[in-house]
């Protein structure tokens, strides 16, 4: 297939090398990554998408994600699919949608679950929202960047997804950080901690896959000095993406955006140094802090 690529940077520079590895003739744009080997460079975001059947974008926001539609559907062929991978609210995704419906072009929202690892290794999971048929026709891209895709429904329904299950994943974290933090006062042995959770009913992918105390478990970012495989900055964007969402429709969301406000601590607030390392380092936070320090 024909591919222009929008966005090259940790994430979707691998996912484009996945591409060109693949077969798929894929030009690119990025103000400021480098592009992997066998990219076409192009000049603008336009170029990238003159001529391409699919018009992947992985980008930091909406707001950047709205930017870069208005340049990218004017320059589509009809028919053409404009497939964005990136996490963004719900509202702009369905924005982008109806622009390129206006346009004769059909669109997808598809953020992604897995990392930069899950983007080298080809192994992401694709959350997918909008028509079927544009679902049929990227499907074979799909198979090449991710191991599961995953129909959500029409458009936005992607992101609804991305952010409820990071929402999930963000209190979760913050849990299992608290658990070691207490068992670790309490005199139990961090291996004998997850050899217990995760067999029992408090296992969940932050113990099993994921766990956030270095060594135990099977690797993790733990275990290189939380340098990120999942930014503890990204959370922080996906669950305030979450709570924005909830206001919008009114839903009560007390744990997610408990876990919110700890991710703005450990990120933004004094003393604190989330910044520039993985999200399960929040373990390190609830090590150095008491009760009677909070």
């Amino acid at each position: 297939m024909k591919i222009g690529f929008v966005g090259l940077g940790n994430m979707g520079g691998p996912m484009a090398a996945n591409l060109v590895a693949a077969g798929h003739a894929v030009a690119g744009y990025d103000p400021v990554s480098v592009l992997p080997e066998g990219v076409r460079p192009c000049a603008d975001a336009a170029q990238a998408a003159a001529g391409a059947e699919v018009v992947i974008t992985m980008l930091p926001s909406g707001d950047v994600l709205r930017g870069v539609a208005a340049q990218l559907v004017p320059a589509m062929a009809p028919g053409a699919v404009l497939l964005d991978c990136s996490t963004v609210d719900v509202d702009s995704a369905r924005a982008v949608a109806d622009l390129a419906a206006a346009a004769g072009l059909r669109a997808l929202d598809a953020p992604v679950s897995g990392g930069v690892g899950g983007a080298a290794a080809g192994t992401l999971t694709f959350m997918v929202g909008g028509p079927s048929d544009a679902v049929e026709t990227a499907r074979p891209l799909f198979d090449v960047m991710g191991a599961r895709m995953v129909h959500c429904g029409p458009a936005g329904n992607g992101q609804a997804a991305k952010i409820c299950n990071n929402m999930i994943l963000g209190a979760t974290m913050a849990v299992t950080c608290e658990a070691f933090a207490l068992a670790d006062r309490l005199g139990l042995e961090r291996q004998a901690m997850f050899d217990v959770v995760s067999t029992s009913s408090g296992n969940s992918w932050s113990i099993s896959t994921y766990c956030p105390a270095p060594g135990v478990g099977p690797v993790s970012p733990a275990d290189n000095d939380y340098r990120p495989g999942f930014a503890a900055e990204l959370m922080l964007k996906d669950l305030r993406l979450s709570q924005q969402a909830a206001v919008q429709v009114d839903a009560d969301t007390p744990l997610g955006a408990c876990a919110t406000t700890l991710y703005e601590n450990f990120v933004e607030g004094p003393g604190e140094d989330g910044r520039g390392r993985d999200f399960s380092a929040l373990l390190a936070r609830f090590e150095s802090h008491g009760r009677r320090a909070q």
